[in-house]
């Protein structure tokens, strides 16, 4: 597995989940982001890296597609195909499961803070904020 920036898809695994959605219908698409989201939020004391790194990446999709969304996503990026309209209840998967992954006992939140700062709750929108959460490129 290869990791080569913080960005929601700057990872092979989070390439991988994207490339996962081509050639899908708009409702295994809208089935394939809610899985992601709900492994995360179903998973026991700690959440697998694969699994976080789907979620970030399902996030980052899901909040490209909000009215207003500040989040861009890079058409290199992205899926080929433009998401389908989703449901309202995928809107709020994905911050219960970011938070999981970014606070709830990850590998994968030493991956976006300095390590000693893992554990340190991280304010909304501050220069520590994780990228999910920031402007995608």
């Amino acid at each position: 597995m290869g990791t080569w920036g913080t960005g929601p898809f700057d990872s092979d695994l989070a390439a991988d989940f994207v490339d996962g959605l081509e050639g899908l219908t708009h409702r295994q698409v809208i089935d394939v982001l809610g899985r992601a989201f709900q492994r995360v939020t179903d998973s026991g004391e700690r959440v697998d890296g694969g699994d976080g790194a789907e979620a970030i990446a399902a996030g980052a999709l899901v909040a490209s597609t909000l009215p207003d969304s500040p989040i861009v996503i890079d058409p290199d990026d992205g899926p080929r195909e433009p998401l389908p309209t989703l449901p309202a209840s995928l809107r709020t998967s994905p911050r219960l499961a970011l938070h999981r992954v970014l606070q709830g006992g990850s590998e994968m939140a030493t991956g976006w803070v300095d390590s000693a700062e893992a554990d340190r709750p991280v304010a909304p929108g501050s220069a520590t904020d994780p990228p999910s959460t920031r402007n995608a490129h």
